[in-house]
């Protein structure tokens, strides 16, 4: 095709349905090649170029910066995994407005002398909000030495997972969860429960057990079961004998529930948590009490 033949950037941009100033945008980031240039030494373009100028502009119509629209073009990237990458982009923006939505609605219906402390508390977490900070928690009331795949275990369930669109409610608990699992904890112990000492017996070992009970159990909360004797309860008692090496006998029933009475635990962790997660679906803390009342309610059986 000869360059009187050609369209000029004039009318490519006319043909196009776009500003002059676009085309040359595009031309001059190498995004649309020029065909050869007028005898004057002006910018000629062929047909082709039209139908390229389409697809950028479609794919900068979907958000796409410049560069990767250039790698699509390049054949450098998959359009699937450009467009991929742009979903997991946009989902975070929106949950990050979610997020501020909700924690403006917060503040608005807040009475005034709360205000300044909510805002406080809002101003300490990330937008849209991470769950890193609980994982470090938990990470550092575990006990040492517990294998990997425990730990892993252990802080997925104990982890809430944020709701994509929260309330005002859910935001102020996950701020305060958050507050708590980043203030200082009193105590040579970190506030740790008696199992994690080194006279607690083998960590390992209960925590195992302690996830089937909890397996066990969860489905009778669920169901909304009172606390009481069964397969769960005999798992949860089993997992504290075997830890410590002793028998499941009436007597270390009766020395286990005294030790879990005083044993200090994270309610106000699991209180929190259950703000955000809502009423349906029971914690690990919720499940525990629902088992101690459980071994409480025998003895108590068992003795009258």
């Amino acid at each position: 095709m000869s360059p009187d033949s050609m369209w000029s950037i004039g009318e490519l941009a006319e043909r196009a349905g776009v500003t002059v100033k676009t085309v040359r945008f595009y031309s001059d980031r190498g995004l649309l090649p020029e065909g050869v240039r007028s005898t004057g030494g002006h910018r000629r373009y062929g047909p082709e170029a039209l139908d390229r100028l389409h697809l950028i502009r479609s794919l900068r119509t979907l958000d796409l910066p410049v560069p990767e629209v250039g790698r699509v073009l390049d054949e450098e990237d998959t359009l699937e995994d450009v467009v991929a990458r742009q979903l997991r982009q946009v989902g975070s923006r929106l949950a990050a407005l979610r997020w501020q939505e909700a924690a403006l609605r917060l503040l608005r219906d807040c009475p005034p002398e709360e205000r300044a402390e909510r805002l406080r508390l809002i101003g300490a977490v990330s937008v849209p909000p991470s769950t890193a900070a609980l994982a470090r928690f938990w990470r550092r009331w575990l006990p040492p030495r517990l294998p990997a795949r425990l730990v892993s275990s252990i802080v997925e369930h104990a982890v809430p997972q944020l709701p994509e669109g929260p309330t005002p409610a859910q935001v102020l608990a996950f701020t305060r969860l958050h507050a708590f699992v980043t203030a200082p904890c009193p105590g040579p112990d970190n506030g740790r429960p008696a199992a994690h000492r080194p006279d607690g017996g083998r960590p390992a070992v209960l925590y195992d057990g302690l996830t089937e009970a909890y397996a066990l159990a969860s489905p009778l909360l669920r169901a909304e079961r009172p606390p009481h004797g069964g397969e769960a309860l005999d798992c949860f008692v089993s997992a504290y004998a075997r830890s410590r090496g002793a028998r499941d006998t009436p007597a270390f029933r009766r020395a286990l529930s005294g030790v879990l009475a005083a044993d200090p635990r994270i309610d106000h962790y699991w209180k929190l948590t259950g703000e955000i997660i809502g009423p349906s679906e029971p914690t690990p803390g919720t499940i525990h009490d629902w088992l101690c009342a459980a071994l409480d309610d025998q003895l108590a059986r068992q003795a009258g």
